[in-house]
């Protein structure tokens, strides 16, 4: 797959209009990512229309608990997002979550994944929050980019996909780390 042409690249806040975009930036981010991990019959099935509208209603709350950033090509084209808000589990450590980070395949390693981490982080900083976790499968091959942005991992926990039960793995950085890089 060709390189996309990143600059200028722009992060920015998602709005309720990218909705369309993101999905599809998710399907394919889960399609290249999780082949081979997950069951193919599950990747190929994922539901286009359902992934937008969930991302419609998240986006479109008023109440501050959820937002996201999106990474947008000099064509205006959406090849990237990250998601964030307050952790969901009541982890006591841990007090915000980076709930998602996909980008397409073609612009990876490129430095927008940190671009999109560093975004939700200042975000949650704030918020007043500086604490955070994020949960990525034990297979995936991104879990090196969290170790190398400073995440330490937490714990294992088992997650069901479709049919499968596979372990998904935290990591967290904590208040040491957002003040030495937010700051």
């Amino acid at each position: 797959m060709p390189k996309e042409v990143l600059q200028p690249i722009q992060v920015r806040p998602a709005t309720p209009a990218d909705a369309r975009m993101i999905a599809r930036v998710s399907i394919a981010s889960w399609r290249a990512t999780y082949r081979g991990l997950i069951s193919e019959d599950y990747l190929q099935n994922l539901s286009y229309r359902r992934r937008r509208d969930n991302w419609l209603e998240r986006l479109s709350q008023q109440d501050g608990s959820f937002f996201a950033y999106v990474a947008v090509n000099s064509a205006g084209k959406i090849v990237g997002f990250a998601s964030g808000g307050r952790e969901r589990a009541g982890d006591p450590d841990y007090q915000g979550e980076l709930y998602a980070l996909y980008l397409l395949p073609s612009v990876q390693r490129q430095g927008l994944g940190r671009q999109l981490l560093l975004a939700v982080a200042r975000h949650l900083l704030r918020q007043g929050i500086t604490t955070m976790l994020i949960w990525a499968l034990a297979e995936n091959p991104a879990r090196r980019f969290y170790e190398a942005m400073g995440g330490t991992y937490v714990r294992e926990q088992p997650i069901q996909i479709g049919a499968e039960l596979l372990q998904e793995v935290a990591y967290g950085w904590g208040e040491h780390w957002f003040h030495n890089n937010l700051e």
